[in-house]
C-alpha cells in the first residue's frame, strides 16, 4: 500500500500535462484508496451545512451555486471575501477574521494584493457574520492567542495585535531566522498552533517548520526540508512546468496530537497528517478534502469550485469542531469585475473526535493481547447507549481506517464512561507511530471515531537543532564552533554531534563532539577542533548530525566556502 501511495505522490509530481494557464488538473488516486471505509479519510468528518436563513436566488453565483442559503459564512455582493478564521471571544460573541477586496475592482480576483482585513461578529460560529469594522490592509488572515491572553492576527507579510478580540489593533512585523536553512516556498501563509508550554509552532506555505517561544519572539527555522519530503508524500511546490502545488497548510493540536491539512490548489485534492510534536509527520490515506463537501440534510450540494484557506475552530480539547474554507464559484480567472461570479467563506460542521484513554500502561507489542480503552462520556454523548458496539475497530489507525484492527471482546461501566476491551492480536505498529484509532458508528448509523496515545510515547521531547559550523584556521588545522539550541519543551540529555563532508559521493568525517544538557529554547556552542582538511577557497557540502545512534537522528546539510 505504501509503495502505491508513493507512486501516487510521484505522479502528483512529475505526471500532469496541463495548461499552465489552467487552475485545475487531474490527479490519480491510489487504487488502494477505494477499499477504505466509512471515516478512514479526513473528508468523512464533515457534517451537513446548517440551513441559516432563507434559501435565495437573489444573489451572486453560477447556477453550481443556486439557490443557497446565504446567512452561512460572510457575503454580500459589494466585497469578495477571502480566507480567515474564528474566535470566540471574551464577550460571547463569535469573531471572524476574513480579507476582502471590492467585487468592482478592475482586476477581478487578481486584485487579492489588496486586500482589506475584516472583524466580523455572530451570535453562532456559522453566521451570518456582519462586519464590525476594518482592521487594516493585508491577505490570508489566522488569528491566535498569547499566552499573555493578548491576540495576534496575522497576514502575508506582518500581524495586528490587541489586548482584546475587538482591539484596537497594532501592526507589527515578525523576526525570522533560517539558521542556515533554504527559506522554503517564500515564507508566506503561515499557520500556527500554540504548545502546552505557551510556545509556538508555525507552518509556512511550503511546509517548512518554525518555533517561536512566545509566539512574538522570532520564529526560528528547524527543519531544511518540506514536511513529507522524505517520504514524497508533500512534493516541491510546482512552477507551470513542475505540476503539484501545495499549499494553504492549517496545523492545530488537540488533545492527542497535531494535526496538518495541506491542499493541493491544482489538483483540488487535500491531504491530511498527523504528528506527535510538530516535526515528525504521518501521512493518513485519503483525500482530507474535495469540492463537494458543503452539503445540506437534504442531499444538495453547494457545487463550489474551489474549496481553499482551510481554517479549524477547536472546542476546549483542542478537537476539530468546524472548518472554514474560502470558497468561489468559477475559475479564479474567470472572476470579473461587477459580474455575477465572487468569492465568499463558508462554515461546514465537523464530526468531533471521541475523549478515549488506554488504560494499559505497557508498551503495544505484538505480544499484546487485548487494550482497555476508556470512551469518555460527554453532555451530548453517552457512550453506554449511543455506540453501534459491533461496529468499533480500535487499533494502528492506517489499519483501521481499511477495516482492520481489534473488534470488541467485552464490556464495563465505570460512573457514565464505558471501559471497551479490544482484540490486539495482529496489531502491528510501526516504530514511529504514537496513536491508535477508533472507528465506527453511533446507534444511529453516524460516523464515530477518536484517537487515543500509545503507553509508552513520550510527546514532550527535546527537539535538538544546530547551525552549519562557523569554520576558523587554527594552528594545527581547523576550528569548528557550532551553535546548537533546544526547541523542545523539557531539557535534553547530553547528545551526541557529528560533523562530516562530502566528496565523490563520500561521506567523509570531519569532527565529533558532546551537546551538554540545553533547558527548553537554551543554546550553546559545541568548539570542535579537525586537521587540515580543507582547501581555501574551495566549497564543501557539509552535513551536521545530531543524536547519530538515536531513531531521531536531526541532520543538516548545507555549503560553505573556505
Amino acid at each position: 500500500m505504501r509503495q502505491n501511495i508513493l507512486f501516487f505522490a510521484v505522479l502528483t509530481f512529475f505526471g500532469s500535462i496541463y495548461d499552465a494557464k489552467s487552475q485545475t488538473t487531474e490527479r490519480p488516486r491510489p487504487a488502494e484508496w477505494s477499499n477504505l471505509v466509512f471515516g478512514g479519510r479526513f473528508m468523512d468528518r464533515f457534517l451537513p451545512m446548517p440551513n441559516l436563513g432563507q434559501l435565495t436566488r437573489d444573489t451572486w453565483g453560477g447556477e453550481n451555486v443556486l439557490p443557497r442559503y446565504t446567512d452561512n459564512g460572510i457575503e454580500n455582493r459589494k466585497w469578495s471575501f477571502w480566507g480567515g478564521n474564528i474566535k470566540f471571544g471574551e464577550d460571547g460573541k463569535y469573531h471572524f477574521y476574513v480579507c476582502g477586496w471590492l467585487e468592482s475592482s478592475p482586476k477581478g480576483h487578481a486584485a487579492w494584493p489588496q486586500s482589506t482585513v475584516f472583524h466580523a461578529v455572530s451570535d453562532n460560529s456559522f453566521g451570518p457574520f456582519i462586519v464590525k469594522d476594518t482592521i487594516g490592509k493585508g491577505h490570508n488572515p489566522e488569528i491566535f492567542r498569547l499566552k499573555d491572553g493578548r491576540y495576534v492576527l496575522y497576514v502575508i507579510d506582518g500581524y495586528y495585535i490587541a489586548d482584546g478580540c475587538n482591539g484596537p489593533w497594532k501592526y507589527g512585523k515578525f523576526e525570522f531566522l533560517n539558521r542556515d536553512r533554504r527559506l522554503i516556498e517564500g515564507n508566506s501563509n503561515f499557520t500556527f498552533s500554540q504548545r502546552e508550554d505557551g510556545s509556538f509552532l508555525m507552518i509556512c506555505r511550503g511546509g517548512g517548520q518554525w518555533f517561536s517561544e512566545t509566539g512574538l519572539s522570532a520564529y526560528n527555522q528547524v527543519t531544511g526540508t518540506r514536511i513529507g519530503t522524505d517520504n514524497k508524500i508533500i512534493p516541491l511546490r510546482a512552477y507551470p512546468q513542475r505540476p503539484g502545488n501545495f499549499e494553504d497548510p492549517v496545523v492545530w493540536r488537540d488533545n492527542v496530537q497535531y494535526n496538518l491539512i495541506v491542499n493541493d490548489w491544482l489538483g483540488r485534492i487535500a491531504v491530511y497528517l498527523r504528528s506527535k510534536d510538530g516535526v515528525n509527520w504521518k501521512v493518513e490515506s485519503g483525500e482530507a478534502y474535495l469540492p463537494g463537501v458543503s452539503k445540506h440534510k437534504d442531499g444538495t450540494v453547494e457545487g463550489w469550485f474551489k474549496y481553499e484557506r482551510l481554517k479549524i475552530f477547536q472546542d476546549k480539547y483542542g478537537r476539530a469542531i468546524q472548518g472554514n474554507f474560502a470558497v468561489i464559484d468559477v475559475e479564479k480567472k474567470f472572476d470579473l469585475a461587477n459580474d455575477i461570479h465572487s468569492s465568499k467563506n463558508i462554515g461546514i460542521p465537523l464530526t468531533v473526535g471521541r475523549l478515549l484513554t488506554i488504560i494499559d500502561k505497557n508498551p503495544i507489542s505484538p505480544a499484546t493481547k487485548t487494550i482497555k480503552v476508556i470512551i469518555a462520556a460527554e453532555p451530548d454523548f453517552n457512550p453506554q447507549t449511543d455506540i453501534d458496539l459491533s461496529s468499533l475497530q480500535f487499533g494502528e489507525p492506517e489499519a483501521v481506517n481499511y477495516g482492520k484492527g481489534g473488534k470488541v471482546l467485552k464490556t464495563e461501566k465505570s460512573g457514565g464512561d464505558l471501559i471497551v476491551t479490544f482484540d490486539a492480536v495482529g496489531n502491528n505498529y510501526p516504530v514511529d507511530e504514537f496513536a491508535a484509532k477508533l472507528l465506527g458508528k453511533t446507534i444511529d448509523g453516524k460516523l464515530l471515531f477518536g484517537y487515543a496515545r500509545l503507553p509508552g510515547v513520550n510527546f514532550i521531547e527535546p527537539i535538538l537543532s544546530a547551525c552549519l559550523p562557523e569554520i576558523t584556521p587554527g594552528e594545527n588545522g581547523f576550528n569548528l564552533k557550532v551553535e546548537v539550541q533546544n526547541f523542545g519543551q523539557i531539557a535534553s540529555k547530553t547528545a551526541q554531534l557529528k560533523i562530516a563532508y562530502y566528496k565523490n559521493n563520500m561521506e567523509i568525517e570531519v569532527a565529533n563532539g558532546e551537546i551538554s544538557s540545553l533547558k527548553p529554547y537554551e543554546k550553546t556552542i559545541v568548539d570542535l577542533k579537525c586537521g587540515k582538511l580543507f582547501e581555501a577557497g574551495a566549497e564543501y557540502t557539509f552535513v551536521v548530525i545530531i543524536n547519530l545512534e538515536s531513531k531521531t537522528v536531526n541532520k543538516l546539510h548545507g555549503k560553505l566556502r573556505m
